[in-house]
């Protein structure tokens, strides 16, 4: 547990950065820094505790943003679009702003991906922190790993320079009732859409909020200079395919599976986790209890309580 602390934690409002942030408030004086373009999403971060400013990483004005936190959530990306120059402009340049302005943290945690790795062959080849790097080459968001990887260097050169204990965590597949790959997977079998996928298996390790609030203080006290790289996600890798098929059990529909290969792109998005969980101990929420809550809070009335339940 991490208790009367004061804490920055940037793109609260999103998928994954609102659980964390909402639970952390609880116990200590949470910040929020981000765009802000949805007024719902940032009174729901207010409502939660979350004290929040306006902030652009693209050019991003501090002058209101305090220096005295004890720790810094860098949760905020951008993914989508095909403007390499704004994703490194956002990514790397917005981090090593950022870590400038928060140099006097205990530690600090930045969240990369598993979408940094070399595109590899085998799909379940879990990928590992030692692993070559590279392109990932996924159409939806092209500039993603290219951008994230500079991101990487960026907070790797400001741990050294800035003397900032700092773990970067290569975020897997996380979800929620807000959202994530799983989710995103069952709501297209909930709305009888086809599943698409890139290969079959498309195996991912996927890790839930609950795990992932559990995850932060102990990746926190991993800090260090020179940085620590891990891999942060579930420690079971399960494929879109078998996502699917548990989806579809739960709500009674036989999901269609669409593949639709990218060439050179990797087959799969697993990873190894013996380092990650030397520092946090095992998930505690399996993935298919995860799913079948995530679900329920989706879709109330249609997922039965003992539904999916061996």
């Amino acid at each position: 547990m991490i208790e009367g602390r004061k804490i920055l934690v940037t793109g609260p409002a999103g998928q994954i950065a609102f659980p964390l942030a909402r639970e952390l408030a609880r116990c200590n004086e949470v910040w929020g820094v981000a765009r802000f373009s949805d007024e719902a999403r940032r009174r729901e971060c207010e409502d939660a505790g979350i004290r929040t400013l306006r902030v652009d990483l693209a050019d991003p004005d501090f002058s209101e943003l305090p220096r005295d936190f004890t720790h810094l959530l860098h949760l905020a990306a951008t993914i989508s679009g095909d403007d390499y120059d704004r994703a490194i402009r956002v990514n790397a340049e917005g981090t090593g702003l950022l870590l400038s302005h928060c140099r006097a943290v205990e530690a600090a945690l930045v969240m990369s991906t598993v979408s940094v790795y070399k595109p590899h062959s085998d799909p379940w080849h879990p990928f590992r922190e030692d692993d070559p790097l590279g392109d990932i080459l996924l159409p939806a968001m092209p500039t993603y790993s290219i951008a994230k990887i500079a991101q990487e260097a960026v907070a790797r050169f400001c741990a050294r320079e800035f003397n900032i204990p700092v773990t970067i965590a290569r975020m897997g597949a996380s979800y929620g009732p807000r959202g994530g790959l799983p989710v995103l997977v069952a709501r297209a079998v909930a709305g009888n859409r086809p599943v698409v996928t890139r290969w079959d298996p498309c195996p991912y390790n996927v890790i839930h909020d609950d795990d992932m609030l559990a995850h932060v203080g102990p990746l926190l006290d991993a800090a260090s200079v020179p940085a620590t790289i891990v891999n942060w996600a579930g420690d079971e890798m399960i494929s879109v395919q078998d996502i699917a098929a548990y989806a579809g059990e739960l709500l009674g529909i036989a999901p269609a599976i669409e593949v639709r290969p990218v060439p050179g792109a990797s087959l799969g998005s697993g990873v190894h986790n013996g380092k990650r969980l030397a520092i946090t101990g095992p998930c505690k929420v399996d993935w298919r209890d995860g799913i079948r809550r995530s679900l329920a809070a989706n879709y109330p009335g249609r997922i039965s309580p003992s539904a999916g339940i061996s």
